[in-house]
């Protein structure tokens, strides 16, 4: 078991960092207050091949493995203020490019994965509706076949990105008598006639991720836009999900280990009582924590990715990943604030900002309790 990063893999994660910390989020404190998506930055990231990693070269990709993408989307959350932007990028790595790779016939890669690499085109992943939640199949969004394609109707809910996407992966009901096996998917372009997107809603954090609705109106999908076949949609689901659940939090994990970093430094610059705060227990103890859950949540996700570079099952060690991740992001943004005192709790400082933006992931791609439900059902659990 390999532990140590390549020559390589050091001066890509330097070089991303150096970037995302010069080049990136700048804006992020106006982005957070307008709720407002950052398009110069999420550009000058395309440039920068951010969105080509995991895609092969002959779609307009690098062909990175699992684990350098991780990496790369890591050293990017290290050194960009913007959690929103990072999330979005991830979000299209992994739930929108991913399944159009796996599961999309030759022409809708050839068509689709080039744009979406380049940032030509931003996508979001239709699934949430809002009497679904956490049963996330159990779709009202109806797909009827008709001469040539599908009319689609119905809404999505919650979706990230979906009021600038330009196209989203959709997930609709084919065959409503058979459950999840009736689910289809579909590529459906900002375009098509009957689909509208709706404005986006005010939210915690991640504010610059926008989140909105994906509203479907007798709305035509050719046929060559179905994804997979009919009746495969909770296989892809299954797929993107893993994918999503492990590594949709690679840029805040890198975010995670910045606040570590500058709570270190404040706990040694800030003096009370005539010593450094870090001479307080209350305050090393909690960066000892901080430091326990960053090393853990790091050696989770790069176990997964390492699983699925090798193609083995990572069910497991996915909701693994995804549960501890988000939980620790939580009460690492916690602790950090209580160490920076009423600075913490201030705007200008941006560390309540991190808090508020760790707030979503232990609810997003799967909220906390259902990765619970999840473990236990991997792990024999009978229920």
């Amino acid at each position: 078991m390999q532990f140590e990063l390549s020559a390589q893999q050091r001066e890509r994660r330097e070089r991303i960092r150096e970037f995302a910390s010069r080049e990136l989020g700048s804006e992020a404190a106006r982005h957070d207050r307008e709720g407002t998506f950052p398009r110069d930055d999420w550009a000058a990231c395309c440039d920068h091949g951010i969105l080509r990693c995991h895609i092969p070269e002959a779609y307009g990709g690098l062909g990175l493995s699992a684990s350098d993408t991780v990496l790369t989307l890591e050293a990017l959350g290290y050194g960009c203020r913007d959690n929103g932007l990072t999330l979005a990028l991830g979000g299209q790595t992994w739930s929108v490019q991913e399944p159009i790779l796996v599961y999309g016939s030759e022409q809708q890669k050839q068509r689709y994965l080039p744009r979406l690499c380049s940032g030509e085109w931003i996508g979001s992943h239709g699934v949430t509706e809002v009497e679904s939640g956490s049963d996330a199949l159990s779709l009202q969004t109806r797909a009827q076949k008709v001469d040539g394609g599908y009319l689609l109707n119905g809404r999505k809910a919650y979706i990230g990105m979906a009021p600038l996407a330009d196209l989203a992966v959709v997930l609709a009901s084919t065959d409503p008598d058979a459950g999840k096996w009736g689910v289809s998917a579909f590529i459906v372009e900002s375009a098509f006639d009957g689909f509208s997107q709706g404005e986006p809603r005010a939210k915690t954090g991640t504010r610059s991720n926008l989140l909105g609705d994906l509203v479907f109106e007798d709305c035509f999908v050719p046929e060559e836009n179905l994804l997979g076949g009919e009746g495969v949609g909770v296989s892809l689901f299954t797929q993107t999900i893993a994918w999503e659940r492990a590594f949709i939090h690679a840029g805040h994990l890198g975010a995670m280990q910045y606040v570590f970093e500058r709570c270190v430094d404040y706990a040694n610059e800030r003096r009370q009582f005539g010593q450094a705060i870090g001479g307080f227990q209350s305050v090393s103890n909690r960066i000892a924590d901080m430091r326990v859950r960053l090393e853990t949540s790091r050696l989770l996700m790069f176990k997964a990715a390492a699983m699925k570079d090798a193609s083995l099952d990572a069910s497991i060690e996915c909701a693994m990943a995804k549960l501890h991740i988000g939980e620790s992001l939580l009460e690492c943004a916690t602790d950090a604030v209580r160490i920076h005192g009423a600075r913490g709790y201030l705007e200008e400082f941006e560390i309540e900002r991190h808090l508020r933006d760790s707030i979503g992931g232990v609810i997003y791609a799967g909220t906390s309790d259902i990765q619970r439900n999840l473990i236990a059902s991997l792990a024999g659990v009978k229920g």
